[in-house]
């Protein structure tokens, strides 16, 4: 509290005991203990209004020490265990973790990683893949802003996220701890396949195969390809210490429909410490038809490549562009996909009405909506000449087909013409539009079916926009991609709507997420929040029976099947009110891709050293590491000094004496006639 603030506490002390004396005592010639009792009451109502005036404060100052933070994180993944390097990790960890010098001027904080980063001070080792870019997003997010160094006890090996080195934040020096054995072996392996997972009957399909070398001598190897017990393609393959890679593409026959199960190895007569990378299951499905696309545009845009780059990535689809004018035979086609229909799609409309062929139409400010008006009844367009941007937003109880919100409402606004676009019954609207965050009630992304043919709708240009901000949130194109795909899907079935819709990959890589989804319908093809779900899986070769609940999220049920060993498997999802039930088939290739490793990537974590300005370790260095870290002067602890000012008096307590105060004294001195 400040002088001055005493010194006008002082003050409305002698102001209230005036007023006091001068209301009761000044003058008064007779003076009892009722006239002390309203001098009291009077001096507390005075001296409490002056309080409230003044309102004086206490300050009281604390200090804090904050240490710099020292996040030691410690690989959790599987390939520790087969590099035998388990117990060193949980050594080296305890050895950092209970020093009592780096306790003093750190702040110490334990996490695990494999495909997820989390805070640990136990380790399994159990990890199915790798992502040490998962650590630098995470340390960015934790200490945002802060300058501090941090240690990773790690093989280095990454089997999933982008590149690691140049993923950590310019403030964090990264010192490794480089577990495994660091000796170079021999050892050949299949570092990568590249296959689509589709191909076409009576067509060749390409194998791309990456093989990787490690040795100090020359040798042979022997690369086939087999599926059972044919041999496909079979080559003879020469590496040294120059030597170290080589590339082999294949072209594979598609001779039978269906999934089709393949096997690429490689082999030598020297023996190796690790041949589990030696082989690497693959997988492709024969379909015998492929989709075909047609997307008519008048004009150049961005949305037209980004629809078919979208489109494309399933190669099941085929994308032609064409101008109105150059269609020949429609019947050529699965889809339309009409970009901004003008007044010379009149023929266009006219032909489909007789061929029947579903339709995609994406309006802009280039549509003639009059023209839409006059050839499809779903939607009513009701349009002017300006210009308006529109936000989408998700509509979850959209029940066509399953779609998880893959972040609609952050995308940017597409444009179209400002106007009222009035649905008819029959349309479903997966997004509707907003117009500066205020509802429009207007769809943005709708569907109907009318007669047996389905339409879609998109109301807005610049979509690829949607794209382009998808791989900015995810790093990938996929979750745009699939929902491109799953529009393409509804339109190039016309099959009748099943009470029971489950969505499932026909094979799976061992360690993969394994997610099956699926929809329950009631009669009104409503999406059934009842709907009680379950799934009975079955391994063709052992018999074993799991059976698991299907849960609810936002629009569909949903099952996580992670943990299945390698192997073919049955399935069939059942409905427990109605009995509706699913049968369904998928496979599990043999790949643990935290085997494929015999040697830390002591490379790549010294780039990673260097890149950070940190330094690597060995495990028989650990002392040193801590001794760098006790010496540098770049992390001081701060102090820090903390101010807490709390009023002297709590203003309402004080508000209510102050009325109780003139309240007493007004009836006491009514109540004895000094009014």
């Amino acid at each position: 509290m400040t002088i001055s603030t005493i010194l006008l506490l002082l003050l409305s002390l002698l102001i209230a005991l005036g007023l006091s004396f001068y209301q009761y005592f000044y003058k008064n010639g007779t003076i009892s203990k009722v006239t002390w009792l309203l001098a009291g009451l009077r001096f507390v109502a005075v001296f409490g209004v002056l309080l409230l005036l003044i309102n004086p404060i206490l300050s009281s100052k604390t200090f804090e020490t904050i240490k710099t933070p020292l996040p030691i994180i410690v690989d959790n993944s599987s390939s520790i265990v087969d590099l035998k390097a388990n117990k060193t990790a949980i050594e080296l960890y305890e050895k950092l973790s209970s020093n009592s010098a780096l306790k003093e001027k750190f702040d110490l904080q334990s996490y695990r990683f494999d495909s997820d980063f989390q805070a640990a001070t136990t380790f399994d080792f159990k990890g199915k893949q790798t992502n040490i870019e998962e650590v630098a997003e995470n340390l960015k997010s934790i200490y945002r802003n802060a300058t501090f160094p941090a240690v990773v006890i790690t093989d280095g090996n990454q089997t999933i996220g982008n590149d690691y080195v140049y993923s950590f934040d310019a403030n964090t020096k990264v010192y490794p701890l480089v577990l495994g054995d660091t000796t170079t072996f021999l050892d050949i392996k299949i570092g990568q396949l590249n296959v689509n997972k589709y191909a076409f009957h009576k067509n060749k399909f390409p194998v791309e195969v990456f093989l990787n070398y490690s040795g100090t001598k020359s040798i042979s190897a022997n690369f086939k390809i087999s599926q059972g017990n044919t041999i496909l393609n079979t080559q003879t393959l020469s590496f040294s210490p120059t030597n170290k890679s080589s590339i082999v593409t294949v072209l594979l026959p598609a001779n039978q429909v269906g999934l089709q199960i393949f096997k690429a190895s490689i082999t030598l007569k020297e023996s190796e410490k690790n041949s589990y990378n030696n082989t690497k299951n693959f997988a492709v499905e024969v379909i015998d038809q492929k989709t075909n696309i047609a997307i008519i545009s008048e004009i150049d845009h961005p949305d037209i490549g980004a629809l078919k780059r979208a489109i494309e990535t399933n190669s099941q689809r085929k994308v032609t562009t064409l101008k109105p004018n150059e269609i020949k035979a429609l019947s050529d086609y699965n889809v339309l996909i009409l970009y901004q229909p003008s007044s010379n799609f009149k023929s266009l409309f006219e032909n489909n009405a007789l061929a029947g062929i579903n339709t995609f139409i994406i309006t802009g400010t280039s549509t003639d909506f009059n023209l839409l008006n006059q050839y499809q009844s779903s939607l009513v367009f009701r349009m002017s000449g300006q210009r308006e941007d529109y936000i989408s937003s998700f509509q979850s109880q959209f029940n066509l087909f399953a779609l998880d919100d893959i972040g609609f409402e952050q995308f940017p606004p597409l444009q179209n013409s400002f106007g009222t676009i009035t649905p008819n019954s029959n349309v479903a609207v997966l997004l509707s539009s907003k117009i500066r965050n205020i509802a429009t009630n207007a769809p943005l992304l709708a569907f109907s079916e009318i007669q047996g043919k389905r339409s879609a709708f998109l109301l807005g240009e610049n979509s690829w926009k949607w794209r382009m901000q998808s791989h900015i949130e995810t790093k990938s194109y996929e979750k745009y991609d699939v929902f491109v795909d799953k529009i393409i899907q509804y339109l190039t079935s016309n099959n009748a709507r099943k009470s029971l819709v489950v969505n499932h990959e026909s094979f799976y890589n061992s360690g993969d997420a394994i997610e099956i989804t699926a929809q329950f319908f009631n009669k009104n093809y409503e999406i059934d929040e009842k709907a009680r779900l379950t799934i009975s899986v079955t391994n063709k070769n052992t018999k074993q029976i799991k059976k698991y609940d299907l849960l609810k999220s936002s629009n569909s049920f949903k099952v996580n099947l992670d943990g299945l060993d390698a192997g073919q498997y049955q399935f069939s999802v059942k409905e427990l009110n109605t009995n509706t039930l699913y049968n369904g088939f998928f496979e599990i290739l043999d790949f643990d891709i935290e085997k494929q490793f015999v040697n830390p990537d002591v490379t790549k974590l010294q780039q990673l050293a260097t890149q950070t300005q940190g330094k690597m370790y060995l495990p028989n260095q650990v002392d040193a590491l801590i001794k760098s870290l006790l010496d540098t002067s770049n992390y001081k602890p701060i102090e820090k000094a903390i101010v807490k000012k709390t009023p002297l008096i709590d203003w309402i307590w004080l508000l209510i004496l102050i009325a109780i105060a003139l309240g007493c004294e007004w009836f006491i001195r009514k109540y004895n006639g000094l009014l």
